[in-house]
């Protein structure tokens, strides 16, 4: 059976090769919807792309070096879709922080750990 390691090594592989930008820092409002305000950086992996044909999405959190910890599937009824979030240096509290976000009507999110 696989364990997921391949996976998260991977994304692993994209953040060493391409890097990260965060165009929503911590404490930024959703340009969409300004009530939403980001509680920890916010952005992509550079030269990617995903489902919505823009970057992988990241959450970057405070502990600047264990890598990718987990992913957050998502599903949004308003646009009806549903993004990955790489979970990039989060310690448990940006982990949780990040879940609570995403699981505000009209977004559910669940958390997959590496």
């Amino acid at each position: 059976m696989d364990d997921g390691s391949a996976f998260f090594e991977t994304l692993e592989r994209l953040i060493r090769e391409h890097g990260i930008t965060i165009d929503r820092p911590k404490g930024m409002s959703h340009p969409r919807f300004p009530v939403l305000i980001y509680p920890i950086d916010y952005g992509f992996i550079n030269d990617t792309q995903s489902q919505d044909g823009e970057g992988i999405d990241v959450f970057k959190g405070d502990d600047g070096g264990i890598g990718v910890v987990g992913i957050i599937c998502s599903v949004d009824a308003v646009n009806r879709d549903s993004e990955v979030k790489v979970l990039y240096n989060c310690t448990e509290e940006n982990i949780q922080t990040a879940l609570k976000m995403m699981n505000n009507d009209p977004m559910r999110g669940i958390l997959i750990r590496r």
